[in-house]
């Protein structure tokens, strides 16, 4: 009996599909580590920086992308839910995609992820670099040195063992979000007392006096729509995690409904505070938003701990990054669609193959950060956007097959489902059709990026064709 299916043909109802890529892993990951994944881990550099520009752009009108895009990245991970809770996989969507779709299906859902995060992990290193220039000690060193250091430290621990990543992972997301508590709390202390803030008084009046919701037409709000779409880059993070916990059929439904309250009060009700405290024109891509309003309050100290919280940020979405990408490199490779030395494992039953494969493209970035200091952060961001796009759209066609299968009577759907199936899954991919129609729309940088649209196709296909015949070879029966 094969472990995979190459053409996607359904296995006997009595026969469980079995993963090769899911075996060999600890199962060190503990309910409060997978819970504040959920709660922190797409809590990143897509808030923490991009909010800044993005605001400065965009107006108040920010809240309401974030408010859609959340909507839509809930009903990803709901839908991934339901998968994990169907069969826990360290492989994830790419894993229900060669269940569901063959193994065309889960080398292109592979592949867009690594170039989602491949790109992602670039990003992270570029604003962890713009983020130390905010202290004087780190002013005069260069972003490409500082992107290096940060990328050596988190890559060093995240090849220890899960333990580490799951404790690191937790005490991020922890800073994370108690700082974000306690910005909504001092938020809405200066707006109920009216205290200014650097000569202005907060409250709606930022947001009347300065143009209202659209300040500059609605039309914006929706272009920056595809880097809103990045800031929820993690949500499939505690789908990939599920498959190195004990027991993830009790933690991932309560880990999963926390993602809907957490948008509403973390993502909209931090931008809505920002609008609320200063008026959007004092906002710039320069600098962390939250940053720019301690600034501005003259708190001593205040400006450099909030700085420090989003570096914080920035290491924790880089220690996820590489984390995931690692093990769906494995699937990947066990499968003979990713190179052989990215399904090694070392004694703490970490995949540093492909976790080393993921680092080495932040090394790439780094050369970015030498030659593009000032724009690396912006070209990485609209890549990653596309591998983001491509990601949600095999995690919702999985959902979709795995449902026509269910009411074929060739699966059974767990009580733990993704609502309004499957008008769900359609909406939520023609709202991804958008975002791509509107990065083209936007010009300049989000144009060329989609320009790039065919060449990823055509090296997918081509890839393919490299790789074909070892995923026949390691499909085939064995005796």
């Amino acid at each position: 009996m094969s472990d995979r299916t190459l053409a996607g043909a359904p296995a006997p109802a009595s026969t469980p599909h079995v993963d090769a890529g899911d075996e060999g892993y600890s199962k060190d990951l503990k309910p409060r580590h997978i819970n504040m994944i959920a709660i922190g881990g797409a809590i990143g550099t897509g808030l923490f920086l991009g909010a800044g520009g993005r605001l400065a752009g965009a107006g108040p009108s920010l809240a309401i992308a974030y408010a859609v895009c959340g909507v839509f990245a809930f009903f990803v991970v709901r839908a991934l839910g339901e998968l994990v809770l169907y069969r826990p996989s360290s492989g994830a969507f790419v894993s229900y995609a060669r269940e569901f779709m063959g193994e065309k299906g889960a080398y292109t859902a592979g592949w867009l992820y690594f170039l989602n995060w491949s790109t992602t992990t670039v990003a992270d290193i570029t604003a962890a670099a713009t983020y130390a220039h905010f202290w004087s000690l780190f002013t005069d060193v260069p972003q490409w040195v500082l992107a290096f250091i940060a990328l050596a430290v988190v890559l060093t621990a995240n090849l220890i063992s899960v333990k580490y990543f799951g404790e690191m992972e937790f005490w991020f997301s922890l800073v994370k979000v108690t700082a974000l508590v306690v910005f909504l709390a001092v938020g809405i202390w200066l707006v109920a007392t009216g205290h200014p803030i650097d000569g202005h008084t907060p409250g709606l009046s930022s947001v009347t006096d300065s143009g209202g919701l659209f300040p500059v037409g609605v039309l914006p709000m929706l272009l920056v729509i595809q880097g809103v779409v990045f800031a929820y880059a993690s949500v499939e993070l505690c789908g990939v995690a599920a498959g190195e916990t004990e027991n993830p059929e009790k933690i991932m439904p309560k880990a999963i409904n926390s993602i809907m309250w957490r948008v509403g009060v973390f993502y909209v009700g931090s931008v809505a505070m920002l609008a609320l405290l200063l008026p959007y024109t004092e906002y710039s891509a320069d600098q962390s938003p939250f940053v720019t309003v301690f600034d501005k309050l003259g708190v001593p100290g205040a400006a450099g701990i909030m700085n420090l919280v989003v570096l914080t940020a920035a290491l924790s979405s880089l220690n996820s990054g590489l984390y995931s990408t690692g093990r769906i490199l494995r699937s990947m490779s066990l499968a003979g669609s990713a190179p052989k030395f990215t399904g090694v494992m070392n004694k703490g039953k970490v995949p540093y193959g492909g976790v080393l494969f993921t680092a080495a493209f932040g090394v790439a970035g780094v050369g970015l950060n030498y030659f593009m200091a000032e724009e690396a952060f912006e070209i990485v961001l609209n890549f990653a956007s596309l591998g983001i796009l491509g990601t949600w759209a095999m995690v919702m066609l999985c959902s979709l097959h795995f449902w026509r299968r269910a009411r074929q009577g060739r699966v059974a759907r767990p009580a733990y489902r993704l609502p309004w199936a499957p008008y769900t899954q359609l909406v939520t991919l023609a709202f991804l059709v958008t975002v791509l129609i509107l990065m083209w729309s936007d010009g300049g940088v989000g144009r060329t990026t989609v320009m790039f649209v065919p060449v990823i196709a055509a090296a997918l296909v081509g890839g393919w064709f490299l790789v074909r015949r070892r995923v026949a070879a390691l499909a085939a029966p064995r005796p």
